[in-house]
């Protein structure tokens, strides 16, 4: 089971709903990881489905709405309720409304990669990243995964894609609290 919420029914969600988990690593940015991947759990509540064809066609100002409402799903619930909805057409378009098609039957690393990285607000680090995510607790692990994700591949705690208990969230948040400020005073000399 997914535990990187933190909270056992946003958990549960994102365990049995290829569209959360992937709705969740849209959110996971600019926001605490654990209250991102919660984000599905709170629209689910409110909107009632987390069917990408019904959000893709929802009135975009009132899903706006739905998503900034508090306890928002983002500390930038309107914009990201558009990203969410921009996310659910391309999952209606390219995967006939089956986010799991994303990665299920992928021969290779880079034919996953490249769906990952088409997505709307995957640029090529949130991609990396998800990629690791569904080998490490998917099982999902085409031909050369470890190649394509970089450090994100290794035994560790460096991203969302090693939480699987509070424990590991608190080291991989002490990890990247570790690399900015090892960025931040590499770029001050």
């Amino acid at each position: 089971m997914v535990t990187i919420a933190q909270d056992p029914a946003a958990d549960k969600i994102l365990t049995e709903d290829p569209f959360a988990l992937v709705m969740g690593m849209l959110l996971d940015q600019q926001y605490p990881m654990e209250h991102a991947f919660r984000g599905p759990a709170k629209l689910l509540d409110r909107f009632g489905t987390l069917d990408p064809a019904t959000i893709a066609a929802a009135e975009p100002e009132a899903f706006a709405d739905l998503c900034a409402t508090p306890p928002a799903i983002h500390r930038y619930g309107r914009s990201m309720g558009g990203r969410v909805q921009e996310l659910a057409r391309h999952v209606v378009e390219e995967y006939e409304g089956d986010a799991s098609k994303i990665w299920t039957g992928v021969g290779s690393a880079e034919v996953l990669m490249k769906r990952v990285k088409a997505l709307p607000g995957f640029g090529e680090q949130k991609a990396k990243i998800f990629v690791s995510l569904l080998a490490k607790q998917l099982d999902v692990k085409p031909r050369g995964w470890t190649k394509v994700v970089g450090d994100y591949g290794l035994k560790g705690y460096r991203s969302v894609a090693d939480v699987v208990d509070a424990d590991s969230l608190a080291k991989v948040r002490a990890f990247k609290k570790e690399t900015k400020a090892a960025a931040k005073a590499a770029a001050a000399q």
